[in-house]
């Protein structure tokens, strides 16, 4: 598999572009952000931009590959709608536009659990994006929708809270209700390559989705 993945200096973001590196199934990975993501290794390549935004439709660098793994994302506390929609609808969205060969390709947004289930701002905003890239022709589209996340060894982008968190993951796991990213990343892989019978992805789904 080629992919190509957004997000590799946040904290889901680069636990996925490990598993990606490790796993003997992709062949390359094409890491799209503002800066260098921290890692080298013969599969990854880096694709610096100031602006997502500013990539464009026919480039040229987004040709030939398997899937897009849209895992940038910040969060919605403090932000009124009009300074979270770029992230969470306006930025996905146009990369989806822009990619070539959508018929071939494979589209995993990182949405988050409870999309859809609540009145919350970012509820919205979220389970917008989730249907609107349904209708954009993609050979498969899924919608990741994870809760607690414990973090992968050798990953650089853990904040304080994601460490506090993955204290609580043993016990969390207990009920059902996190992952690790690990899990995470297989669970996508494994989406590409043999496809799921949903579209979101809860986290007893990245659950099942990620066993071999």
């Amino acid at each position: 598999m080629k992919i190509i993945l957004t997000g590799a200096t946040g904290f889901v973001g680069e636990g996925v572009l490990l598993e990606c590196l490790n796993d003997e199934r992709v062949e390359k990975v094409l890491s799209i952000g503002r800066k260098a993501c921290g890692h080298t290794h013969p599969k990854l390549e880096e694709y610096l931009v100031p602006d997502l935004m500013q990539i464009a439709e026919g480039d040229p660098r987004l040709e030939g590959y398997d899937a897009l793994f849209f895992c940038a994302g910040i969060s919605s506390v403090g932000m009124t709608e009009e300074q979270y929609r770029p992230i969470a609808y306006t930025i996905p969205m146009h990369l989806a536009q822009v990619l070539p060969q959508k018929e071939r390709t494979t589209y995993i947004f990182v949405s988050g659990a409870g999309t859809g289930s609540t009145g919350q701002m970012w509820s919205k905003v979220k389970l917008q994006t989730e249907n609107e890239l349904q209708q954009l022709g993609f050979k498969q589209v899924f919608n990741f929708r994870p809760a607690l996340m414990k973090p992968t060894e050798g990953q650089l982008h853990v904040k304080v809270m994601d460490r506090i968190n993955s204290w609580l993951y043993p016990l969390v796991k207990l009920v059902g209700g996190g992952n690790s990213l690990v899990q995470v990343g297989q669970a996508m892989l494994n989406a590409v390559e043999r496809g799921y019978d949903k579209t979101a992805i809860e986290v007893r789904d990245i659950s099942k989705l990620s066993k071999k």
